[in-house]
């Protein structure tokens, strides 16, 4: 039987050498303790975004989302994994070590705050990643600068605490392997009309900057 660090080393190949837009893959929604509502968005978000991107950036994603829990060892089968939610998130040390281990092999982590789980989730990356730092990306960054550009960062989706949003990185060896957006709310921008009422245009934005994190994420693979 194969070791576990031999099949992280393994599994970072396939992540970084063998992802192509055209390929076929599936990505995942994180289910996670504590008492948040991980499923907040589950019935409309992730899909949508889903079709926009194969519609528009030529992916070729499963239109269905995966449903996966932290500790599974099922969250290495998918390469960009989506987390939301408003209120408590609890990782275990076993929970936080998968975590760890998947994203240091290659893997993606994107955080949308649904609003109310920002000091929650700030508190379990530290378990995942102790020695690391979320730092605020520079609208230059890369991230916002894909396929559509975004020169002032995140989109505005719902108001919050009214104030400017803000897009976060764990950077890993010089690699992003987490994105947290912050008093933004992509997850409900990417959710249809009659769940939220956002304006088309308010939509779109989200739709296009969900679309650049999913392209970033995808192309970084390779590096």
């Amino acid at each position: 039987m194969m070791s576990t660090l031999r099949i992280l080393f393994l599994l970072a190949f396939v992540f970084r050498t063998s992802f192509s837009f055209s390929q076929s893959y599936q990505i995942g929604l994180l289910k996670y303790s504590g008492g948040g509502d991980w499923y907040a968005n589950l019935e409309t978000s992730l899909p949508n975004l889903i079709k926009f991107c194969n519609a528009n950036i030529k992916t070729n994603i499963n239109p269905e989302q995966a449903i996966v829990e932290v500790g599974s060892t099922e969250i290495f089968n998918y390469p960009f994994i989506h987390m939301t939610g408003h209120g408590n998130v609890v990782f275990s040390n076993q929970e936080a070590e998968n975590l760890r281990k998947y994203l240091m092999a290659g893997g993606f982590l994107h955080v949308s705050d649904n609003y109310g789980m920002d000091k929650f989730v700030r508190t379990e990356l530290k378990k995942v990643f102790p020695e690391l730092e979320l730092v605020e990306l520079p609208y230059s960054h890369p991230i916002y600068h894909q396929a559509y550009n975004f020169d002032k960062g995140l989109p505005k989706v719902h108001e919050h605490e009214n104030k400017a949003p803000q897009g976060f990185g764990l950077i890993y060896q010089g690699r992003l392997v987490c994105f947290y957006d912050a008093e933004c709310d992509l997850g409900d921008g990417w959710e249809s009309y009659e769940i939220h009422k956002d304006s088309p245009e308010t939509h779109e934005k989200a739709l296009r900057m969900g679309a650049n994190i999913i392209s970033y994420a995808f192309m970084n693979f390779q590096k």
